[in-house]
């Protein structure tokens, strides 16, 4: 008998490990008026075969929660959970209290700020050479939400949807709003009672500095990234690995969340999204115990699993 040989695992099998109880946060599964590469029963197959415990499914135009609820009705045997959101679009009405407490009442976790129509996200739109595939070939343009008012101050309609959002103890999500609008809504948010907050992919879109990840972790909001925009083989891809180190670095890994953001067409799975995020982290030198923070149990907190 062979004394002192330690076996170590292989990557592939620390990823496979890893997976299993994992949480994706943010996935755009279909079906959508938008373009995606897989809907919302093929993605909890892929994601129950991978061992994946939860997933938060994400469309910019309404809420999830009847189609999570056929899922699990009909689908016993996946094992991943399906969670829904709420975009405040202008397909729901934007700020519409109505919108939140339907989605709440019904099994909702998270509610997100505008995305498409946040009035920062349009301006951001009109230089990045990217439009969103529905909002030009499907519907009329989006039109910008506001948060604040001319005195800038959170509007009564934003205050009258966080008060939905703190009664039944759901996850606010910074959505595409600029990261200065993301201060005043959550401090507000906090005041009015919420909990649960997200800071969404600071990397991209909202314009938030390192300073603003480590101030919101710092007042207890989680810090999500989206994998797309880091891992190679992703068309999303806009930062590098040391980017995500640097994030991560200033929430701390206690604060990160990793979710895939993907779903879209012409671009790799969300559960490839997910292998290749953790592969990336193990990379950049991250023990399992942390990585298994940031992909499963700090979400598991947000989401009050």
């Amino acid at each position: 008998m062979t004394q002192g040989i330690i076996m170590t695992k292989s990557i592939d099998e620390r990823i496979a490990d890893l997976l299993q109880g994992a949480i994706d946060p943010h996935v755009h599964s279909g079906p959508s008026i938008a373009p995606r590469g897989v809907d919302h029963l093929e993605l909890l197959e892929q994601y129950s075969a991978a061992g994946v415990a939860a997933v938060v499914t994400k469309d910019h135009d309404y809420s999830g929660v009847m189609t999570a609820a056929l899922i699990t009705k009909h689908h016993p045997e996946l094992r991943t959970k399906i969670l829904p959101s709420i975009v405040l679009n202008n397909v729901v009405g934007g700020f519409n209290p109505y919108a939140v407490e339907h989605t709440a009442a019904m099994g909702g976790k998270v509610v997100w700020m505008p995305t498409l129509a946040a009035e920062n996200h349009l301006r951001w739109e009109k230089t990045s050479n990217w439009v969103h595939p529905a909002s030009t070939q499907k519907m009329r343009p989006a039109v910008g939400i506001p948060v604040l008012d001319n005195t800038g101050t959170v509007r009564d309609d934003v205050k009258e949807v966080l008060d939905v959002v703190a009664k039944n103890d759901m996850v606010l999500a910074s959505g595409h709003l600029h990261v200065s609008e993301t201060w005043l809504v959550f401090e507000e948010a906090r005041r009015r009672g919420v909990t649960k907050f997200v800071l969404t992919h600071p990397e991209d879109i909202v314009d938030a500095s390192m300073n603003d990840v480590k101030g919101m972790a710092t007042m207890g909001a989680f810090v999500e990234h989206s994998l797309c925009m880091f891992v190679e083989g992703s068309k999303f891809k806009t930062c590098s690995a040391e980017d995500l180190r640097k994030h991560i670095d200033a929430a701390g890994v206690d604060q990160t969340v990793l979710c895939s953001d993907l779903g879209q067409t012409g671009t790799i799975t969300p559960l490839e999204g997910l292998r290749r995020g953790i592969r990336l982290c193990i990379d950049l030198g991250y023990d399992d115990k942390q990585i298994r923070k940031m992909v499963s149990s700090n979400a598991a907190r947000m989401l009050g699993l």
